[in-house]
């Protein structure tokens, strides 16, 4: 089905749902082993903020727990998720106060945690933070009520080449792992993973 990522297959489903309940017999992942499976202690309380939304994306009953289909979900989502799911799941993070709508406050905070975003957006690392918030509301702000619907975040990323670019690195989820990572301290600032890594060390913590 177009838009649709391509599913984790049973067979690998089964694979994940053992190494899963080997790991969290009670079959539930808390934040802070969420956070301890990808290597996300001694964050600043910036970075922390954005490691708790990730997770709570995740999260989609809200029961403060991560079940095995969620995580599923979410593998699917990281590895193999197509461009428009992952851009419902960029707007989901950066709404922060789940209203539907992002704001240019909103927009700013993740760009605000950390250069590394910034020198993500368009390798010449030449547009701060504000800078950048500005541009895509300037594109994509159908209605210039200094708000982002989903349907004008998709639509108008989706319709601007330039700008779909530009989104689909400085959003790419290992890329919102660069700058969760970034609040680590001095001796790992600025580490990145990226979305294959994230997968392989799972996969290597549950052999």
């Amino acid at each position: 089905i177009e838009g649709k990522p391509a599913a984790v297959s049973a067979k690998e489903t089964y694979v994940w749902y053992r190494k899963f309940m080997r790991e969290y017999p009670s079959g539930l992942q808390t934040l802070h082993e969420f956070k301890t499976l990808l290597g996300l202690q001694g964050l600043n309380p910036k970075a922390n903020q954005h490691v708790d939304q990730v997770y709570n994306t995740f999260d989609m009953n809200k029961d403060g727990f991560i079940d095995f289909l969620e995580f599923i979900a979410a593998i699917n989502l990281v590895i193999r998720g197509k461009m428009d799911q992952k851009l419902k799941w960029y707007f989901k993070l950066y709404d922060a106060d789940g209203n539907g709508s992002i704001d240019k406050k909103e927009l700013l905070n993740i760009f605000m945690v950390s250069e590394v975003a910034v020198q993500a957006l368009n390798g010449q690392q030449t547009l701060s933070p504000e800078e950048f918030t500005n541009l895509v509301f300037n594109k994509i702000d159908i209605n210039n009520d200094g708000e982002l619907t989903l349907e004008e975040f998709i639509n108008g990323t989706e319709k601007d080449q330039d700008l779909l670019d530009i989104v689909s690195k400085s959003f790419d989820f290992s890329n919102v792992l660069k700058v969760i990572y970034s609040g680590k301290q001095p001796d790992t600032e600025g580490r990145g993973i990226d979305e294959s890594s994230m997968a392989v060390g799972m996969k290597h913590k549950w052999k």
